[in-house]
């Protein structure tokens, strides 16, 4: 079984793996074993944040793993409370001291909270960890059209990746085109759609006619739009599952019927136009 990995190349000249492991409500107290688990398997990109409260044990995990950091993708993220300059210089301080890193591969801004309006002085010192190569690239999360544009002209510079909501039933076409005509790499969490579409007819039938799971038939569906991917889970089997999805392709009719089960309300996380750290 093939599990040659594809990478997607950011308009900065870094590179990272397409398919990546993502924490989320992974407890810290789990994370140093499955990151081990995940890595073993042959992932190398690993995603975090500072609000999952993990960074310590994701650390763990890679330092046991054996793995050489030149071979590994690190993310982790900035939180909401962080977003004016000093804060979110300091905010990154505190995550490479729990990852145990001297550098991050892409750090992001984690929701641009437009009420509060300082995600203009987060980007700021984003750009300067990366000028001083404390991060070598740079990017954000949740963030619309309206927001990205307004990181292009109040700066200048655009984020390499915008990591949000996107499954089959959540496509965000628009976002994407957005992304496409920038240059800006469009990363998936909740890939799967949080478990709402194991059973759903579509991609039964297709999972069925390549004799894969739903998880691959979703997982296979990203790859081949381009998308770079974070998949979580912390089931063994799981992990496993979800990283060989290279020796199949979805045909023509397959990727139609999947772009046809996209719905206007097929969002499952919050709305990044009124989220906001909560009071």
């Amino acid at each position: 079984m093939s599990n040659t990995q594809n990478h997607v190349k950011f308009h900065d000249g870094h590179s990272a793996p397409q398919l990546g492991y993502g924490t989320w409500q992974t407890g810290n107290d789990v994370a140093a074993a499955v990151v081990g688990a995940a890595l073993k398997e042959g992932y190398r990109l690993i995603d975090t944040a500072a609000i999952y409260g993990n960074e310590t044990g994701v650390g763990q995990g890679i330092a046991e793993s054996g793995v050489a950091r030149e071979e590994l993708f690190i993310t982790t993220k900035l939180w909401n409370d962080r977003h004016d300059y000093d804060s979110a210089m300091a905010a990154f301080g505190e995550s490479v001291k729990k990852l145990d890193l001297e550098y991050v591969d892409l750090y992001l801004i984690h929701w641009p909270v437009p009420a509060e309006d300082k995600y203009i002085d987060a980007w700021k010192a984003l750009i300067q960890l990366h000028h001083e190569g404390r991060v070598k690239s740079i990017g954000v999360c949740n963030f619309n059209i309206s927001h990205l544009q307004r990181l292009l002209d109040e700066t200048g510079v655009l984020p390499v990746v915008n990591q949000i909501e996107l499954h089959p039933r959540f496509q965000q076409a628009a976002l994407r085109d957005f992304h496409a005509e920038y240059n800006i790499v469009t990363e998936a969490w909740s890939p799967l759609g949080r478990g709402a579409l194991w059973e759903d007819p579509t991609l039964v039938r297709i999972a069925h006619k390549h004799s894969r799971s739903v998880a691959q038939v979703m997982i296979r569906w990203h790859i081949q739009l381009g998308n770079m991917v974070i998949p979580k889970s912390v089931t063994p089997s799981r992990i496993q599952e979800n990283f060989h999805i290279y020796d199949f392709t979805l045909d023509d009719d397959d990727m139609a019927a999947i772009n046809r089960m996209d719905r206007a309300d097929g969002r499952c996380g919050p709305d990044p136009e009124v989220f906001r750290m909560p009071k």
